[in-house]
């Protein structure tokens, strides 16, 4: 009895196992310099993020960015995609420092993590320039004047709201990152606030959504400032919006000019504790419109097909020396920057002596700093019918465009596999599909039948029809008799 118990209890508590592993907790790693960050991430396997609890503090570091990263893995024609949300946490000093234990809740689920240790060790620091972005000219809203006790004051403020591209012009399927980021001076932090911030958001989206471009937008769902500097001056800049944008079609991306209202506070002229040192009132930021031009590509054969980007190949095959009818796998990764959904695998062209199977796909992807960047793999296994040496740049290669040196490019593998043995004509006939009707053999009887069965059903079945008519006669003249 307490077996069977024991078996129902396990199978109660395995979807909850398995529903606990598609969500996770990823620590990084320690030790590390000084002048790195340490991060911390929340996993999700094959589905979304809608709600997470903050990150939490740790205690010698300070909270920074945050990026994502997104690994779809295709095997068998099964689709598993991962996506995976870091916190990065600045160091502020050398030393010692324990993460405690902590639980998050991800999508209305608790997870646990342990804690760690983390060692941060000394290396010479250096600053990485920043980009002064492009200040965009404000519009005030008049405020009614109250004639309030205490007298309030409005101060200036340096603020402003931009919508920042990488790029001016592309190509047809050239990625280019749009971001919209309102700037804040470190000391006027107490002038202003968000106002009505999740449906201004709303309606900001619903116009920088693009009808003819591929987009790769990046999952934030807090808004944290980050410490930059403008002008060499202390600024706080908050992300509001970031994406990579491939246009599909010859038409410009033309992004409207863009407000956002917020909170301004005026302050009491001479403050004192019997009333409110500050009066709302009301601010509008613009960002100015924006246009991307979009080019044609260069006349090509494959204008229309080739994928845009700057790539680069690695390969790998599971062996390289073989006999006959052993296969193989062979891997082939297209590796870089670009629009990786839109990239598709190599067909390969095989003599007759190997045969290729359709590979299997695995797609990583990693949004950081404002670029789109990862892997696409493509895992074929190849079946030698007849010995010799193949090589793989004779029988597949890859074209794409690259809009740095505005040229196309050719990825052609370099590994080749030596193939021993001899042909087996046997194994040949055998490998091959011969159709669904062979299929059925192994469910089938193989019990030998008589080719004459039918003759012998027939002479049975006669006796019988006779016996049949003797007996009715029999019983008939019996009957008229009486």
């Amino acid at each position: 009895m307490r077996p069977v118990i024991l078996t129902i209890l396990l199978l109660l508590l395995l979807p909850c196992s398995l529903l606990a592993q598609k969500v996770s907790i990823v620590l990084g790693k320690s030790p590390l310099p000084i002048n790195q960050y340490y991060t911390i991430g929340i996993q999700l396997q094959d589905q979304s993020l809608k709600e997470y609890s903050p990150f939490p503090e740790i205690d010698g570091f300070k909270k920074s960015s945050k990026y994502s990263s997104t690994e779809t893995i295709i095997t068998g024609g099964t689709t598993t995609k991962i996506l995976t949300v870091y916190q990065n946490y600045a160091p502020l000093e050398e030393g010692e420092f324990e993460l405690e234990p902590f639980a998050m809740k991800i999508n209305g689920q608790m997870v646990q993590s342990q804690g760690a240790v983390i060692v941060v060790k000394p290396m010479s620091a250096t600053t990485p320039g920043t980009n002064i972005p492009d200040l965009i000219s404000e519009e005030t809203e008049p405020e009614s004047e109250l004639d309030e006790k205490p007298e309030y004051i409005e101060k200036d403020d340096n603020a402003f709201l931009t919508l920042y591209t990488n790029k001016n012009e592309v190509y047809v399927g050239e990625g280019f990152t749009a971001a919209l980021y309102f700037y804040l001076a470190a000391e006027d932090q107490q002038l202003l606030d968000f106002y009505d911030f999740e449906n201004q958001i709303t309606g900001i989206l619903r116009q920088l959504n693009q009808p003819n471009v591929w987009e790769e937008s990046f999952e934030f769902s807090e808004i944290s400032p980050e410490q930059v500097m403008v002008a060499g001056k202390p600024y706080l800049r908050y992300k509001l919006y970031e994406s990579v944008l491939y246009p599909i079609n010859l038409e410009p991306i033309r992004f409207p000019q863009l407000s956002l209202r917020m909170l301004k506070y005026k302050v009491a002229k001479t403050p004192n504790l019997l009333s409110d040192n500050r009066q709302e009132g009301y601010k509008t930021y613009f960002a100015r419109a924006r246009e991307i031009k979009v080019k044609q590509l260069p006349s090509h054969p494959l204008r229309d097909v080739v994928p845009v980007g700057n790539y680069k190949l690695n390969e790998q095959v599971s062996r390289k020396k073989t006999q006959v009818n052993k296969s193989f796998t062979y891997l082939f990764q297209v590796e870089g920057e670009g629009n990786l959904a839109a990239i598709m695998p190599p067909a390969p062209v095989s003599p007759a002596g190997i045969e290729f199977y359709p590979p299997d796909i695995r797609q990583d992807v990693t949004q950081r700093a404002g670029r789109v960047a990862g892997s696409k793999s493509f895992t074929y296994t190849v079946m030698p019918r007849e010995p010799g040496k193949y090589n793989f740049g004779d029988m597949m290669h890859w074209i794409y465009f690259d809009p740095v040196t505005a040229r196309y490019d050719t990825l052609r593998p370099r590994l080749q596999v030596q193939v021993t043995g001899s042909q087996d004509t046997d194994a040949l006939v055998l490998s091959r599909d011969l159709g669904p009707f062979y299929k059925i053999i192994e469910n089938e009887d193989h019990t030998l039948v008589s080719l004459h069965q039918f003759d012998e059903v027939k002479r049975y079945t006669n006796i019988i029809l006779v016996l049949l008519l003797v007996v009715a006669g029999f019983v008939f003249i019996k009957k008229r008799k009486l």
